[in-house]
């Protein structure tokens, strides 16, 4: 895939979902890997770490835990796998960044409490340049910074407010083929893009529950075509933008029981007559969704924490070329060909 004049967008169907509850405990955020590797970060009353999981469903064991020692998480808010699937780790509640390797092998930390250059104050979403640089969310600072991979402070930019280029509380973070910078800007309720140094280019979105408003949004991922993800944590949504930020759908979940769901429910009569039970309608549906992350292969990814599992969908969408498509139309409607 690669970024297009326009898009035939065919549909963007459910796959699958993984986990469940005790296992893939109050996900907030995941992180890709090879071979079909996941790493699905946890923070809540049940679990505080890393839980190493695949594609098939199959648990590989955790990393860390609570704690303040190294190894540990506070109150971690996002992870991220580098190209060798190394693992950073955001702490909100020990103010630094972790690092891991893929077996879990705690591999050094940096950071320190702070509102100077290169300090934080409850750093959330993690991404990195095409150089392999490493932008923080530094969110009670209102700004964005970015390091080395290890911790070498390079710039910064934002402050509080509701200004273009301003922030209050930001989350999410996402940077795009051409290094331009996407920031969920959690308590303004909209998305701001940014070029590489910090300018400003544009923003999109304000508060409310109608299509293209949100409620608290927390994670922004973009992928190869240029569309923008946002997960609308406060809405129980994930929307979906053009790369110029026109809204063009919106999932509420789809969920099924995942394989190990499937095998715990079959050995448990109770939770099966529960369930024989239960309107299944509310049941697919996205419940307090943090993360939203894509693949090489259009596979989105949303980490649903309230009901403790991964949703997955799969675009399907073919580029088009300019001599393919008519110019824009100034008053566009659509019937189903």
């Amino acid at each position: 895939m690669g970024k297009a004049y326009a898009l035939l967008r065919a549909g963007f169907p459910y796959v699958k979902t993984l986990g469940m509850r005790r296992i893939t405990s109050n996900p907030i955020d995941l992180a890709l890997g090879r071979e079909g590797r996941l790493y699905i970060l946890g923070r809540g009353a049940l679990a505080t770490e890393i839980r190493r999981y695949t594609w098939d469903d199959e648990d590989l064991g955790t990393i860390g835990g609570a704690g303040t020692t190294d190894g540990k998480f506070l109150w971690p808010g996002a992870i991220l796998a580098d190209e060798e699937e190394n693992l950073y780790v955001s702490d909100e509640g020990c103010h630094r960044i972790s690092l891991f390797s893929r077996d879990g092998t705690f591999l050094g930390k940096w950071g320190e409490q702070g509102s100077g250059p290169g300090q934080l104050n409850r750093p959330s979403g993690l991404a990195f340049d095409p150089e392999g640089n490493l932008y923080v969310v530094d969110t009670m600072n209102h700004r964005v910074q970015k390091f080395t991979r290890d911790g070498k402070f390079l710039l910064q930019w934002g402050k509080g407010g509701t200004g273009p280029g301003e922030f209050n509380m930001p989350w999410g973070i996402a940077v795009d083929d051409d290094g331009e910078v996407y920031v969920a800007d959690w308590r303004n309720d909209r998305i701001q893009k940014f070029s590489a140094d910090g300018t400003f280019q544009f923003m999109f979105g304000t508060s409310g529950s109608a299509d293209g408003q949100f409620n608290r949004p927390t994670g922004v991922a973009v992928d190869t075509h240029g569309d923008i993800y946002v997960a609308d944590w406060g809405n129980d949504r994930v929307q979906l933008f053009t790369p110029e930020g026109r809204y063009v759908q919106k999932f509420l979940g789809d969920a099924t029981l995942s394989k190990c769901a499937r095998a715990y429910v079959l050995a448990n009569p109770k939770p099966l007559r529960l369930r024989e039970m239960a309107n299944l309608e509310p049941q697919k549906l996205f419940h307090g969704p943090v993360s939203v992350r894509i693949d090489a292969l259009g596979r989105m990814y949303v980490a649903d924490c309230g009901p403790h599992r991964i949703q997955i969908y799969q675009k399907d969408a073919c580029p088009l070329e300019p001599h393919q498509i008519m110019p824009p139309l100034r008053a566009p409607s659509m019937s189903v060909a």
